[in-house]
């Protein structure tokens, strides 16, 4: 009876979880304009293409957020099984779904609002120059300046000062002890103070060249390609920072 109420009960909970990644997601969904969908889906949807890509081009906020969030529950689950050596029985359903939230929202969302959304306003011709051709980028002297300004403000605002931040509360709200956000907010940021500089440079050293890469693609692939790496970055991150318990000793030796 203890099993069949604690399945009724994971049921129940992830079918909230669910209903508050698509709430989630039709939030940020408003706040893209549905020009910004046309420009980098219009010739998708102008030859009647079909199937993921003809998908990818014609709805990239979507898709994008749909593979943001795929990833990082994926990314848990390995985690949890290849990292902490759980079967598939001991997996932590709660735990995953939280994982699954964070992808949707601050992922797919935050990470579209800032990298789509605000660098179209602060860095104008930013379509144009990712959606040109590779000869035609080669040409392109202040597009280029304008995608190194991009490569940069990511590798030194938004992945140290934001993506960090959040990043470590969230582990914190999932591995710490305190159930107060203002806990996870504190101890995370804590934690990421003492680990800054190992942390800083792993980034830049991923980023920093995959930036390049990624801010020279076209619009509606650059998230899905960015949500790829991520994907390695954080099963690097997780086998980097090691277990709760390997942490803390470190911490006190």
């Amino acid at each position: 009876e203890n099993k069949g109420a604690s399945w009724v009960h994971a049921t129940m909970f992830g079918a909230k979880i669910r209903a508050a990644v698509m709430r989630s997601t039709n939030v940020m969904r408003a706040y893209v304009p549905g020009s910004m969908r046309s420009k980098s889906g219009g010739a998708a949807a102008a030859g009647g293409g079909f199937g993921i890509l003809a998908f990818a081009q014609s709805n990239p906020f979507a898709f994008q957020v749909g593979v943001s969030t795929v990833k990082t529950g994926a990314a848990d689950l390995l985690t949890q099984t290849a990292v902490e050596g759980k079967s598939l029985s001991e997996i932590d359903i709660k735990r995953n779904m939280v994982f699954i939230v964070f992808g949707a929202t601050y992922l797919g969302g935050f990470q579209w609002w800032i990298q789509v959304t605000q660098f179209r306003k602060w860095f104008p011709g930013m379509d144009r120059f990712a959606n040109a051709t590779f000869a035609e980028k080669m040409k392109d002297i202040p597009g280029m300046i304008s995608a190194a300004k991009q490569v940069c403000f990511d590798v030194f605002v938004h992945l140290p000062f934001m993506y960090f931040p959040c990043f470590y509360a969230t582990k914190e709200s999932v591995q710490g002890k305190s159930w107060n956000p203002a806990d996870w907010v504190v101890n995370g940021c804590t934690k990421y103070y003492h680990n800054f500089t190992k942390d800083f440079t792993a980034m830049f050293q991923l980023w920093a060249p995959a930036d390049v890469i990624l801010f020279s693609l076209p619009i509606w692939l650059r998230m899905p390609a960015r949500h790829a790496v991520s994907f390695v970055w954080t099963a690097y991150l997780s086998l980097l920072r090691g277990s709760v318990a390997k942490a803390d000793d470190k911490k006190k030796a």
